[in-house]
């Protein structure tokens, strides 16, 4: 990992202060919304549009890279990042803040794309997992600095919209100056929903219903926090918890994961999820420590079950198809998160701000339900050593951080298969009667 640090630092900084900026940008439109008297049904509007723009732009940046280049795409998507930051305290709308976060998340998804193909052409075969842990980390310790630059000022102001434009425009200088060669760039072609939807339905509906919790928690969790009456210094904290357990928490559930029935991890962590999430609606009115267990319960699970689904579905999957199902994780993701905050705007209106916690739980409860089915419809018959390993990525990650991950998947699958390889070279005696069957073979008996 040392490795990956010195040769990538300048780039991983620039991604930092890009997170920093996207992660300030979202939670203190959030609390400067309820300062303005907007609905929640307009701020969750808003907060909605972001994640259009994101799923247009991970679906249009490719192009846009293969026929102007990294730096010109870089500077354009830059600078217009800048711009709209600058402009929301100035113009004070719900429309024009709608029309600004579409902007702002097509952006920020060209920016992801161009900075984290500069990260896998810097990353070899065998750091490759490594540079995907170190994003991860730069990735979520962006976005939990910000939360406390919202202390520094005034939301009400300019200089707390002044901030994340600034880090959004230095970002590009340790990337633009300090990486070099600029990568060539080119993209799989996507895989058939059908098809990724046929290798495991599971993962498919659990993305998409965890697409809406990571709305709830990217987009929502400000608003939520400004309407339950939290002081701005709770909100941060609050915020914060969602993603430091997000983080400390990919590590013991990958470690399961890799040990134990796929299945039963995602089951768990789904149960964990809307556990936390009732408590948080029946306690949190009541107690500050119930909002930070339930915000740490949702974020610590839902941040793992993002790469946990992605694992589960690659146990299905050919080598050939895994990258190409990347773009397919992401849209599904997507259309999940679009809706997201306007179903939590709805439910905040008519339950209050316990609503909020209610559309976590009936996520997080309909994904263990929705896995305790396939466990009953199709129960397991394959071994833990015929899973691919577990990869750590978010799920604000763009298609390029995926097929990364994905990478990470194939390459462990080459090693796996020249180690059986050598291992059958090696055998003087043909093998016992019902081993040594065929990944065709163990696939087709698998559950999906």
């Amino acid at each position: 990992m040392i490795q990956v640090l010195g040769s990538a630092w300048p780039l991983l900084l620039g991604l930092f202060m890009l997170m920093v900026g996207n992660g300030l940008q979202g939670t203190l439109l959030g609390v400067r919304g309820a300062l303005e008297g907007f609905s929640t049904l307009e701020m969750s509007v808003v907060m909605s549009a972001y994640f259009v723009g994101f799923l247009g732009g991970s679906r249009l940046a490719p192009e846009m890279i293969r026929r102007v280049g990294h730096v010109r795409v870089f500077a354009a998507l830059g600078s217009a990042i800048s711009a709209i930051l600058i402009l929301y305290p100035t113009l004070v709308s719900p429309w024009a803040w709608t029309l600004g976060r579409v902007i702002i998340g097509f952006c920020f998804a060209g920016v992801y794309v161009t900075a984290e193909s500069w990260l896998n052409n810097s990353a070899t075969n065998e750091t490759r997992g490594q540079a995907l842990s170190l994003y991860m980390i730069v990735q979520m310790g962006g976005i939990v600095t910000a939360q406390y630059l919202l202390l520094l000022g005034d939301a009400g102001g300019f200089v707390l919209f002044v901030i994340p434009s600034v880090l959004v425009s230095l970002a590009f200088a340790p990337i633009l100056l300090s990486v070099s060669p600029t990568p060539a760039f080119a993209t799989t072609k996507p895989l058939n929903l059908k098809r990724l939807v046929e290798a495991s339905p599971l993962a498919s509906v659990g993305m998409i219903l965890l697409g809406g919790v990571f709305a709830a928690q990217f987009g929502m969790a400000a608003v939520y926090a400004t309407r339950a009456g939290m002081t701005l210094a709770q909100i941060s904290v609050f915020v914060s918890a969602i993603y430091i357990a997000g983080l400390l928490f990919q590590y013991p559930i990958g470690w399961l994961s890799d040990r134990y029935d796929r299945r039963l991890v995602i089951i768990g962590a789904s149960l964990g999820g809307g556990v936390g999430a009732l408590v948080g609606a029946t306690l949190g009115g009541s107690s500050f420590g119930a909002l930070l267990f339930a915000a740490a319960m949702m974020g610590g699970t839902s941040n793992p079950l993002y790469s946990l689904l992605i694992a589960y579905a690659n146990d299905f999957l050919e080598p050939e198809d895994m990258a190409a199902a990347s773009a397919g994780f992401i849209f599904i993701n997507g259309l999940g998160a679009i809706a997201g905050p306007i179903t939590v705007g709805y439910m905040m209106d008519l339950l209050g701000a316990p609503g909020y916690w209610g559309f976590v739980a009936v996520l997080m409860l309909a994904i263990a339900a929705y896995g305790l089915y396939r466990t009953v419809r199709r129960p397991h018959v394959s071994t833990v050593s015929e899973t691919v390993p577990y990869a750590k990525v978010i799920a604000s990650a763009s298609p390029l951080a995926v097929e990364l991950a994905q990478e990470v998947y194939i390459e462990a699958e080459a090693e796996e298969a020249a180690a059986v390889q050598d291992e059958a070279a090696a055998e003087p005696w043909p093998a016992p009667e019902g081993q040594g069957a065929t990944r065709e073979q163990s696939d087709a008996q698998s559950p999906r």
